[in-house]
């Protein structure tokens, strides 16, 4: 069927059998997809049957329909035109893997991080009425999204405002599954009725007529509702904050999906219908295993294994491996992450050390303030977060940590280029954002053996400390031994020009300047380590080479170059070429992390071709294969 489906409209005249028959499709071709191209298949899966609802139910995209965090959105792809490039998914130039306002119609608002939808929705029906516009706004959030403060906001404001919103709770825990059965499903249709809506309507506009009385029994009636509501269903908070409270019903029962949708579209206050779904539905091994297949690279269909061999441990296992080793040691040494326990690599220690080990769920900002408060008190907290997700805890790290001056250690996982997820998740910004706040160190390890030092380094230093690592496997670029805060290392030596290089681009440079040899080109490398404080004697030496080079998986602007070019006005060194690599003035696409570097001119490539021409060379020897 999916071949023949254009748009949503195709299918808004189909029956039940049909629907579900178009279902079983959508898994099939989700998992043999995401198979190839790696992405996030479990929550995919979990909303196939209420991504069909909705458009069945919706005149998208006249109506809005918003997917918070977007990485659930594969289905919503496949019945927007979007069949045909799916075999594109995550791949450079290819469709994003999550929700891009500028790739279809159907995709309302831009995603990629959680708790955005409610705050987004609720702007978007208050533009509709202030342009005198005619739709239906939807917003589906997820319950680990509802954790997060922003989406209270959001549903603080749009109860405050009392429109038409409709936001969709997706909850796939097993806690309240026993909810969902013939009594809640005939609750929800009781409620979701004509006749019920019409009822409490006209009941309202009788009680409100009748002077003296009407306010009062007004207020007797809500709360017998809110009573009788409140006995079988969970949603009392929601009508607490001025939303209609639907569910929680079944998230797999087409009809009863399609029905509901359909009766409260038109309702014309805030309404939260709450869905039940299995997270990875539909595929065993992601029904048995829905963290592990929650992203994922590319694997094989009948066995649920990885298509490529993981012999090498990734920068998060490390990380995880060495912090037990460290706490064993350490009895003040506590983790805490932000609903990334397998993500950050920190199974193991929650294994080990249960009592020390804090998941605060999606709550960035309160992750940050939670590890000021246990440092204030002298516990060494780690907080391990991906860096694109540790910019909405910008705020708490100046003001709750490091005026302060706190011994807390940020694990920053995922910093530079993370490939195929994105701009939403490109850690590109945190040298950025981290390196101009007073009392925060700021580092970035070569390899795993460094990074293993500069861990240990953090957790003795009195002060807040950041060490940035990619998403990467461990990567070898030399041994590294005992140093300083602040101290760089020199790998290389050479007069024409030096290449000063941070973490995970020291590789590439020490790859560039043997190749810079054949062409009698003497290049310098250092691996800087340190982005604050950062090693001015290791910059003044560079400058005796008349050309320098910096080269950092950050922004440009602001980042790693930045300061060492203030670094290079602070000394008064004048005399010397200074030509920056980063990441550009732009948000860039998905791809590999090679293609992405090579885009960016920051691999072996780039750096080579910057380092001849700013040496004045042209190249002489074949072009590196």
């Amino acid at each position: 069927m999916l071949e023949d489906i254009k748009s949503p409209a195709d299918i808004r005249d189909f029956d039940t059998a049909k629907l579900e028959e178009l279902a079983g499709e959508l898994r099939e071709t989700i998992i043999e997809g995401v198979s190839r191209s790696g992405g996030h298949l479990a929550p995919s899966l979990g909303v196939v049957d209420l991504t069909i609802a909705l458009h069945c139910a919706f005149d998208t995209p006249r109506d809005k329909l918003i997917w918070d965090v977007g990485h659930q959105a594969y289905a919503h792809k496949l019945l927007t035109g979007r069949y045909d490039k799916f075999d594109t998914l995550r791949k450079f130039k290819g469709i994003s893997g999550f929700p891009k306002i500028t790739e279809s119609p159907y995709d309302a608002f831009g995603t990629g991080h959680s708790s955005t939808s409610i705050s987004a929705a609720t702007g978007m029906i208050e533009a509709r009425d202030q342009l005198g516009e005619d739709y239906k706004v939807v917003a589906v959030i997820g319950d680990g999204s509802m954790t997060a403060g922003l989406a209270f906001e959001g549903l603080n404001h749009a109860g405050q405002l009392g429109k038409d919103l409709i936001v969709v709770l997706n909850d796939n825990k097993m806690s309240i599954s026993r909810n969902v059965g013939a009594l809640s499903s005939y609750l929800n249709r009781i409620l979701t009725g004509d006749a019920y809506q019409r009822f409490r309507k006209e009941t309202k506009a009788i009680i409100e007529s009748i002077p003296m009385v009407g306010g009062p029994m007004r207020k007797l009636a809500q709360k017998m509702e809110e009573h009788f509501k409140g006995f079988f269903l969970p949603g009392i908070v929601f009508e607490e904050l001025g939303f209609t409270y639907v569910g929680p019903i079944d998230g797999h029962n087409m009809q009863l999906l399609v029905d509901t949708f359909r009766n409260i579209k038109n309702n014309d206050r805030p309404t939260l219908v709450h869905v039940i779904t299995q997270k990875g539905k539909g595929y065993e091994f992601s029904e048995k295993d829905p963290s592990h297949f929650h992203g994922i690279g590319p694997f094989e269909t009948e066995t649920g294994e990885p298509s490529s061999d993981k012999i090498n441990m990734t920068y998060s296992e490390v990380f995880g491996a060495t912090l037990v080793e460290i706490a064993e040691k350490n009895p003040r040494v506590v983790a805490i992450t932000a609903a990334m326990k397998e993500g950050t690599g920190l199974g193991g220690f929650a294994e080990r050390f249960p009592e020390r080990f804090y998941d605060v769920g999606i709550a960035e900002p309160h992750a940050v303030t939670f590890a000021a408060g246990l440092a204030s008190r002298g516990v060494r907290p780690v907080v391990a977060i991906y860096s694109t997700f540790l910019q909405r805890g910008y705020d708490e790290i100046v003001h709750d940590v490091c005026l302060q001056n706190l011994p807390v250690v940020f694990a920053i996982d995922r910093g530079g280029l993370v490939g195929d997820d994105g701009p939403t998740h490109h850690g590109v910004y945190d040298l950025s954002y981290l390196r101009h706040i007073p009392n925060l160190v700021v580092m970035a390890p070569k390899n795993h053996t460094e990074f293993s030092e500069m861990l240990s380094l953090a957790i003795k230093h009195n002060g807040p400390i950041a060490v940035r690592f990619p998403r990467a496997k461990i990567s070898e670029a030399g041994p590294s031994g005992h140093f300083k805060i602040g101290e760089s290392e020199t790998l290389k030596e050479g007069t024409d020009l030096a290449i000063l290089a941070i973490g995970n681009t020291v590789k590439s440079a020490l790859g560039a300047a043997k190749r810079l040899e054949a062409e009698g080109v003497s290049a310098r490398v250092v691996n800087m380590r340190f982005v604050k404080p950062i090693d001015e004697a290791a910059i003044r030496a560079a400058a005796g080479t008349g050309r320098i080079i910096t080269v950092e998986d950050n922004a440009i602007q602001g980042g790693f170059g930045s300061a060492v070019a203030e670094a290079l006005l602070r000394m008064e060194i004048k005399d010397v070429e200074v030509k920056m690599l980063g990441i550009p003035d732009l948000f860039v696409e998905h791809g590999t992390q090679a293609e992405l570097r090579h885009l960016c001119g920051i691999d072996e490539d780039g750096i080579f071709a910057t380092a001849l021409a700013l040496a004045g060379k042209t190249q002489t020897a074949p072009p590196n294969n």
